[in-house]
């Protein structure tokens, strides 16, 4: 590429406003693409611990069983203990259920002299799903509710999917708009040199070296600001990480290291997906522009 700046766009193509636009852009995309992977990530070790997990409520756990030689929650216990399946049934203490109840009944939930039910959990390590296990819970403990897992897995692997289809979303809408910059820019650039291309034009100049000398300053202003603009977003996400790291039992100074590791090798991706915008959109804008020329 030629160094000598013969269509004057460095007066043309202002280093100003379009790479500003693009930064704001690259800044979006590296939110939305970083929202994207950490929510699938953390979605993924949610799925994989809550499919295996089972609550099982026992009311009036005090109160003697069918065959009268136990309490109810006793009984229950004993039977997930013996099926197979089942890994480490374990009864919640009265401090545990106060601490589970404490956001809707406030403080010291077992004082207010309401009924609660027992609470037992366990780990299903079975093949499929314990479809069978609220049946023959509700025969020896009449009421027994068993809430599994995997019914809420299938949730959050519905949520991530929404999530991510809003971050392609994101992405794409991003990518429009600074496409649309880059052409509005170029759009400008030619209006303000048009006497200059028609000259360049007439005397012979082909449409591709016009259209690469537009193209090419488009890239580079464009890449300068996908760069600042990613770089700058690198700091919001570590204190949204660090936001976040009570969630995925992270500490909250070792966050941005915890990123998913995807999101490092897409980072340097933004201002390559720049350069291609920035390429393909002024070529096709000059392109066009130069064929309606006389």
């Amino acid at each position: 590429m030629p160094k000598r700046d013969y269509l004057g766009l460095r007066a043309a193509l202002a280093d100003r406003m379009l790479p500003v636009l693009v930064a704001a852009m690259s800044f979006l995309a590296a939110l939305a693409l970083a929202g994207a992977l950490a929510s699938a990530t953390l979605a993924a070790t949610w799925e994989s611990q809550a499919a295996s997990a089972l609550t099982i409520q026992v009311p009036q756990p005090d109160q003697p069983d069918p065959t009268g030689r136990t309490t109810r929650l006793a009984a229950v216990l004993a039977a997930l203990q013996a099926t197979p399946g089942i890994a480490s049934p374990k009864v919640l203490d009265a401090a545990t259920e106060d601490a589970l109840l404490t956001p809707w009944l406030g403080a010291g939930a077992s004082e207010l002299g309401l009924q609660l039910p027992g609470v037992i959990s366990a780990a299903w390590t079975g093949a499929g799903t314990p479809d069978t296990l609220a049946t023959a819970l509700a025969n020896i403990s009449p009421g027994t509710l068993v809430d599994i897992g995997a019914v809420w897995a299938a949730r959050v692997a519905a949520l991530t999917n929404s999530l991510l289809d809003c971050a392609v979303a994101v992405l794409l809408i991003v990518a429009l708009v600074a496409a649309a910059v880059v052409a509005v820019a170029a759009r400008a650039g030619l209006a303000q040199r048009r006497e200059t291309i028609a000259i360049v034009h007439g005397l012979g100049a082909l449409d591709g070296d016009i259209a690469n000398r537009f193209a090419f300053r488009a890239t580079v202003l464009a890449v300068g600001g996908s760069v600042l603009g990613t770089v700058l977003a690198l700091p919001v996400l570590a204190w949204l990480a660090a936001l976040a790291a009570p969630f995925s039992g992270q500490a909250a100074s070792s966050a941005l290291m915890a990123l998913p590791m995807p999101l490092w090798f897409a980072m340097p991706a933004l201002p390559i997906a720049a350069a291609g915008i920035g390429w393909v959109t002024a070529q096709l804008t000059v392109r066009g522009w130069l064929r309606n020329l006389p």
